[in-house]
């Protein structure tokens, strides 16, 4: 397998966002503008099965899962942190309580971390279509909802950041229907001829593209803006054969890849009613759980392809040996894979469907990608207890931001 490699000048940058109510807000501008900023997406696992569950494991400092993702986040040290499946608690109680509990409390030796700035919106994880989705005879399961979950939230996001956001820019796509996105791959049902037609115009008619939500953003690093472009498409499975989620994270990938291609993004609106993508030469980052792999699994073929080969998305391609020995030492479909294991960042069941590299971090042009990594310990490493935190593995990448 052929790995690409970025050689740049040791050059650097740092970030931010939002400020959450009992945050202690940092001056901007507070590192060294010659520092690289460190970008990271990491799926904890931190949802739980029942609302409020979450905000009881983080109200003390004990929680043995908590402890974990806390350890695994100050060992990386990012300046920008995306949390995927964070239950969405309001006014920031959930966020508030990890961070006080936990990242700012050495965990295990390792220093303890400080984000002055949260960001957490409403997903559409539980929240009812009032339609029978899976054609179950029922309309009040997780299945049924705008995105699965068994309570409103379940399964969220979370920003964490250094660096201050805009928050007069922050953009959230909560709310955007599936059926008015151009050409969109809407399921079909192979019992009819018609094409696209296993949801009714009715369901149509509300059913949101995003299984979570989508969110820009704008992280303000000094003089300069870069927008961190957020999302948890669902995974491409738990169906039948009309392919419902493979192909809506089809779709939820490439809301992103068109909106950061001009031309490409006139369609789209946003909850508070603007319209249009991404601004030509506006800097970014995209990051998150996409449930994508490029050769192996279960997605739709080409659907990560469309955001790794938008015109202005860079793709670094961060590895780790972890990942690498992972794959030889679980066997199964890893043997089988096309894809170099190196890049893999999910430990999934090892007969179906084996490692993937589902979680990216993938800076725009105009941005400088610097060193990169997948924290996945190998098995003789004495961190390898923390590959247990979640199935899936933090991926960072150092970006420097000229002209900051």
């Amino acid at each position: 397998m052929i790995r690409r490699l970025w050689i740049v000048p040791a050059l650097a940058l740092a970030a931010g966002a939002l400020t959450a109510p009992a945050a202690q807000a940092a001056p901007a501008g507070h590192h060294n503008r010659h520092e690289p900023v460190r970008f990271a997406t990491f799926n904890a696992s931190l949802n739980r099965a029942a609302a409020g569950q979450l905000v009881t494991d983080l109200s003390t400092p004990d929680n043995a899962q908590a402890r974990e993702v806390a350890e695994v986040v100050q060992r990386n040290r990012p300046d920008v942190l995306l949390i995927n499946e964070f239950d969405f608690v309001p006014d920031h109680a959930a966020a508030d309580l990890f961070r006080e509990n936990y990242l700012e409390r050495g965990q295990n030796g390792a220093r303890p971390i400080h984000y002055p700035y949260a960001f957490v919106a409403p997903s559409n994880t539980g929240v009812p279509t009032g339609f029978d989705l899976n054609r179950d005879g029922r309309t009040d399961t997780g299945d049924d909802a705008h995105g699965f979950g068994a309570f409103e939230g379940q399964f969220g996001m979370l920003v964490l950041s250094k660096y201050p956001i805009d928050t007069r820019g922050v953009r959230t796509f909560q709310k955007f229907r599936w059926a008015d996105m151009p050409n969109a791959m809407l399921p079909d049902d192979p019992a009819t001829p018609a094409p696209k037609d296993w949801y009714s115009p009715e369901i149509l008619n509300v059913l949101r593209l995003s299984s979570k939500s989508h969110w820009d953003l704008p992280i303000r690093i000094g003089h300069r803006i870069v927008h961190f472009l957020v999302s948890h498409p669902t995974p491409p499975t738990f169906d039948g054969p009309e392919d419902r989620n493979g192909t809506r994270n089809h779709d939820e990938i490439r809301f992103f890849a068109d909106y950061v291609t001009p031309g490409k993004g006139g369609y789209i609106y946003d909850d508070k009613g603007g319209r249009g993508g991404l601004k030509p030469g506006a800097r970014f980052v995209v990051a998150g759980d996409n449930n994508s792999d490029p050769l192996d699994g279960d997605s739709v073929p080409g659907a990560i392809q469309q955001l790794l080969n938008a015109p202005r998305v860079i793709d670094p391609m961060p590895g780790s040996v972890g990942g690498e020995r992972a794959a030889q030492e679980q066997g199964g479909a890893n043997l089988t894979h096309r894809s170099d294991p190196f890049f893999d960042t999910a430990d999934f069941n090892d007969q179906a469907p084996g490692n993937l590299r589902a979680d990216y971090v993938l800076p725009s042009r105009g941005l400088v990608p610097l060193h990169g990594e997948v924290f996945w310990p190998t098995s003789d490493s004495p961190l390898a207890r923390l590959n247990d935190a979640s199935d899936h593995h933090l991926v960072r990448q150092d970006i420097f931001v000229p002209g900051r």
